[in-house]
Order: structure tokens, then sequence, then C-alpha cells
């Protein structure tokens, strides 16, 4: 017996996303039916959905920003029962014997994460996210959402917040740290937040000054206009760390030697390849490293820490039909600074 699930898919890299229907795998013996509340729109949905990255498979259902209650489980599950508030983010399985599986790291699984959506599954069944009414999974690619984090403004955490909580923390970010974080959409206003309860020395850079007030507001420490050249003199060998949630083409080396001795800048966005010179890395012993989201473990020590400090995140809480206008939306960086799916509106 297989469930019914209403959603939004893409049939195409040129088609809008419109109503569709599936059906779900009943639950297994491990597996956790969940109820979806609300579903955040991260900016590789659109990637994924106009095949901008060259594998998409259709018809697609995206969405991995998910929270909801569990409904039902499986007869084998001892950790989630119904009602539980919980969440599922970019991926539902993996080999779970590697050794980044086995230390708490299944982002980073040897033979690859089961995508939330466009993945195929042992079984080669094709995963659909988020942009639906309901999702079965594994109860131990499930997190607990706390119970003082509202729903709504707690699903992008499960991208936008552990993509920047992520590298903060293995990079080792504390009290003090000269902190830079470079744009200020999705991920950027999530690692303001992130900084300043870390305790870092948090400063905003963006090429468009309009942003300053919103900066600040979210509670950076200083604002760097970066469309004035002469800030990359005034700011040299100034920060330890620089968070670049950046996606759009832009000049690593500029960048670069705003950063001190043994400083580090962690790429989060994914650009076209720019052109790199050693030189200002070997001056100062500089590094630029990459980092993607963060396992389950590390997932619920970012909601953890979420509910301690009253994070969240800035949303704008759209219905379901109004998707396709969201990512017209987006793609022009209109919104501040999540769009958040309320799934009683596909219900």
């Amino acid at each position: 017996m297989s469930l019914p699930t209403s959603a939004y898919a893409a049939h195409s890299p040129t088609d809008e996303l419109a109503p569709w229907s599936f059906e779900r795998r009943e639950p297994g013996a491990a597996d956790v039916l969940i109820d979806i509340a609300y579903c955040g729109v991260c900016h590789s949905d659109i990637h994924f959905a106009r095949n901008e990255w060259g594998f998409s498979q259709y018809p697609m259902v995206p969405g991995h920003e998910i929270v909801g209650h569990v409904v039902r489980v499986g007869d084998g599950v001892t950790r989630w029962k119904a009602g539980d508030r919980v969440g599922v983010g970019c991926f539902v399985d993996s080999c779970r014997t590697c050794p980044s599986c086995l230390e708490g790291e299944e982002q980073y699984c040897d033979s690859g994460s089961l995508f939330t959506y466009n993945g195929t599954d042992k079984n080669g069944v094709i995963t659909y996210g988020g942009y639906s009414t309901q999702i079965v999974v594994d109860e131990n690619y499930i997190v607990r959402v706390p119970e003082s984090l509202p729903l709504d403004a707690a699903a992008p955490l499960l991208c936008a917040g552990i993509t920047t909580y992520s590298p903060l923390r293995h990079f080792g970010a504390k009290a003090g740290t000269q902190l830079a974080v470079l744009g200020l959409g999705g991920l950027g206003h999530m690692a303001v937040k992130f900084g300043r309860a870390m305790g870092c020395e948090v400063t905003v850079l963006s090429h468009s000054p309009s942003k300053e007030a919103d900066a600040l507001k979210l509670g950076a420490h200083h604002f760097v206009a970066t469309n004035d050249p002469e800030v990359f003199n005034t700011h040299a060998s100034k920060f330890e760390m620089i968070l670049n949630t950046v996606s759009a083409e832009h000049d690593y080396n500029a960048y670069v030697g705003l950063l001190k001795r043994d400083g580090q800048m962690v790429l989060l966005g994914a650009p076209n390849p720019s052109p790199l010179s050693a030189f200002p890395l070997l001056v100062k012993r500089r590094s630029i490293s990459g980092s993607l989201i963060g396992g389950i473990r590390e997932t619920q020590e970012m909601l953890d820490f979420c509910a301690e400090h009253g994070i969240v995140c800035d949303i704008e809480t759209i219905a379901m039909s109004e998707i396709n206008v969201a990512y017209e939306r987006m793609m022009r960086s209109d919104v501040r600074y999540r769009f958040v799916i309320d799934m009683a509106t596909l219900k």
C-alpha cells in the first residue's frame, strides 16, 4: 500500500511548478511519517528545478527545509512518537558505514548522501521533497524542533541555518573572533545571528550600501560597502574569518586580502570559477576552504543552540500557489530573507 500525496512539481527545466500528485511509500519498520507544516524555499531549489547544475530528474518536487509533526512510526522506531515536532533537511540517508557517517558527518558520506529530493535511493526510486503534504523518512535522519522555536521561522534552519552554523563551529569561531560575513541574503543573515551569539565581532561586507540598516539590526557590529574599492585598502588584513555566502561571480583575491595572517575564507556559495592568485595566500599563510551543510548530530546541536539564544530565520510566509512568483522575486533578491511555504494551503 502507498500514501497519496499532493505536491507542486517541475516537469521540465522551462516549466513553472504546478500541482501534482504521487505516492509516498508506506512507513517501514524504521520509518516515520511526517505531516509537513512548512517548507522553506532555498535558492538551490531554483537551480535544481531549472536544471542549472545539469543533473535534474523530472518530475521534481523540490524542498529540503521541512518541518512538521510525526503522524505515524514504524514498529522498530524508538526515537519518535506521534505528535513530535520534527525537521528534515537536505538528505534522508547515507551509507552509514564510511568514516564520515560513523563520525556523524553524513553530509560528506563517501558514497554520497541521499538528497531529500532529486536523489535516487537504493531501490532506484527518485526522492521527492517538501513542496508536498507529507514525507516518509528513516528515523535516523530526522531532527527534533525545540518547542520554543516557531515552526515556520525554524524551517530554513534546516539548510540556511546549518550551512552557516557548521563552518563557524568547525573552524573555531569564538568570543572575540573578527568575523566578516560576505553577502546579506538567506545565508548571510543567519551567519550574522550565529556569529553575534557566539561572541564574534561581526562585520557585514556587501556591495549594496542600502543593506547597512538591516545588517546592524540583525546584530552586526559593522558594515562595509564593498562597491567602494578603497575599502579593500582600509580593511586589509583585518579579519580572522570570512564566511563567503555569495553565489554570483566575484573576485576572490580582493577578499583574501582582507584576511589577517592565518586567516581563512570559507566558501558557502557556488559561483562560476574565478581566477585565483596564489600570492595573496602565500604572503600571510591565508587559506580558502569550503563547507557544505552539517550532519544530523550537528543539525540537532544547531537547533538547540537556536532555542537557547532565541534565533530563527527572518521569513516571508507564502501560499504554495505563490511559489513561481517567489522564485522570480528570489532571482531579484526581493526577499528578506527566506520564503517559507505554508503547506496548509495545499491540503
